[in-house]
């Protein structure tokens, strides 16, 4: 049987950056999933989208900010791990561009705004993960 250690003070440290932009990452995604999910009665007429696309994207945002929450905390932080979520959010940057350019939904200009600020957002967060990753020694 193998016993589970916790990660030594150095090992903790280095990988502080990237366990704090994980934590940022999993509260944006616990309140965006709040959102789409508390707000489904009213976002769908302020952002011109349907609720059938809002609901299930706040409910996946909720579980995936859970996911990332662990990982801040580092449990389940591997190098495995960060890389799905670096691709995981490049998804959603490309589906959520293209939702708001108009493909498969026609969201009004507020809706727009509000889909290619989050892409750019989850975007820039990303490429910050992924770079941080870079610079951390994990298994």
């Amino acid at each position: 049987m193998t016993s589970r250690t916790a990660p030594t003070a150095s090992a903790t440290a280095t990988t502080r950056p990237l366990r704090l932009l994980l934590g940022t990452d999993s509260l944006a995604c616990l309140a965006s999933g709040a959102l789409l999910t508390a707000g489904s009665p009213w976002l769908p007429g302020l952002l011109g989208l349907p609720a059938a696309l809002l609901v299930p994207a706040g409910v996946f945002l909720l579980v995936f900010g859970s996911w990332l929450g662990l990982l801040a905390a580092g449990r389940g932080l591997t190098r495995a791990a960060v890389r799905t979520v670096v691709a995981v959010n490049a998804v959603w940057v490309a589906a959520t561009a293209a939702l708001g350019l108009g493909v498969l939904v026609d969201p009004n200009g507020f809706g727009t705004v509000f889909l290619l600020v989050q892409a750019a957002a989850v975007a820039v967060l990303a490429a910050l993960e992924a770079a941080a990753l870079s610079r951390t020694a994990l298994a």
